[in-house]
């Protein structure tokens, strides 16, 4: 059972550090370049759709290293079970105190509908999506080299 959790989160969080970091290194970067501000409603219907299911990814896949964690307690790699646990607990802090608020505003906006300093925010928001990325990347690090 315990075997099977674990391939399960491994797989659950490396396909959400798969998402998040082609939305860090690829999606937004390519968007942002598209000509008339082209990008701004994409990346709004981006935070209105993502903004729905990555609160469930991110808490599923807490929940999945908490009990992973917890079954391994004692087990060689436990500790590292437990550090990405953590780990996958700050990535979801980050997301309610830092992201959530600008990608909120942003789920909102249209064309004709931004405010002034729009770049500025979708640019904060991509500086702490780069850091939450890192950190559920050394999450799903931590979780690989357990599962070896």
């Amino acid at each position: 059972m315990q075997d099977v959790l674990a391939v399960v989160t491994v797989v659950v969080v490396g396909l959400m550090v798969g998402v998040e970091f082609a939305v860090a290194v690829f999606v937004n970067p390519i968007l942002d370049r598209l000509p008339n501000d082209g990008g701004v409603e994409a990346r709004s219907d981006g935070a209105r759709v993502l903004g729905r299911v990555m609160p469930f990814w991110y808490i599923g896949s807490v929940v999945l290293g908490a009990v992973w964690s917890t079954l391994a307690w004692g087990d060689a790699g436990a500790s590292l079970v437990a550090a990405g646990a953590v780990l996958l607990v700050v990535s979801v802090v980050m997301s309610i105190l830092l992201l959530v608020p600008i990608n909120s505003r942003v789920a909102t906006w249209s064309q004709e509908g931004v405010p002034a300093d729009w770049k500025q925010q979708v640019g904060r928001w991509d500086r702490f999506h780069y850091v939450r990325v890192g950190v559920i990347v050394l999450a799903f690090t931590l979780f690989a080299v357990a599962l070896v």
